[in-house]
């Protein structure tokens, strides 16, 4: 039983390991280095960090309080151009999504976002079209649909398919799911040859080598 059990374990982080380093030559496609361009839209969702109420009500916390939360929840920050590509980032909160807008998308571009009062920034930079969701979802073209569609995606992963991620690792299935909605019109085997691809011409992993040895 203890040689079954250890043949398991060894089992369980080969496809680990080998799921992630997948994913890392998913990233290398969406993270290029180029900056987004002409229509651009921008926000965030919160994932992780999930506190189960008490069973008794008496006992129950006001589970939005700092002291009552467990440090697990993080927020992807994603920017998709319009007919192109989808860049994410984990951060601790929304606001970091300013920051990394200057860093990462064209002066001459677009903004669309949401009404949160963060992105009021934005206008210093760039022209912004602003769409207040309590009110409305799409007004004549400002939307953020295709972020939230992203957003969509990998929310199905995390809770649909694997249930839990730890967030030492959400940057990896954001970059997974922002590859899959980037590539969503192209065939399953010519998807698989891509990923097959990239990791091929993949460098070694400096996150995942010696993970055995851990």
């Amino acid at each position: 039983m203890v040689q079954l059990s250890r043949d398991l374990d060894c089992q369980y982080k080969a496809a680990f390991v080998l799921a992630h380093k997948l994913r890392e030559a998913m990233a290398q496609e969406v993270h290029t280095g180029e900056v987004l361009a002409d229509h651009v839209e921008i926000d965030g969702a919160y994932f992780g960090g999930h506190i189960r109420p008490a069973n008794a009500k008496a006992d129950r916390v006001d589970r939005r309080k700092k002291e009552h939360q467990t440090g697990k929840r993080r927020v992807v920050v994603a920017m998709r151009e319009r007919e192109g590509r989808t860049l994410p980032f984990v951060t601790m909160s929304e606001a970091e999504g300013v920051a990394l807008a200057n860093e990462n998308v064209d002066r001459m571009a677009t903004i669309s976002a949401d009404e949160a009062s963060h992105w009021d920034l934005l206008h210093a930079g760039w022209n912004v079209a602003r769409v207040n969701h309590s009110e409305i979802y799409s007004d004549h073209g400002k939307h953020t649909n295709m972020v939230e569609s992203y957003f969509s995606r990998l929310r199905r992963m995390v809770e649909g398919q694997h249930h839990h991620v730890s967030p030492q690792y959400l940057y990896q299935y954001a970059n997974h799911a922002a590859w899959l909605e980037d590539n969503r019109r192209t065939d399953n085997g010519t998807l698989a040859k891509i990923v097959v691809s990239n990791a091929m011409s993949a460098p070694v992993s400096r996150q995942w080598k010696g993970y055995w040895q851990r």
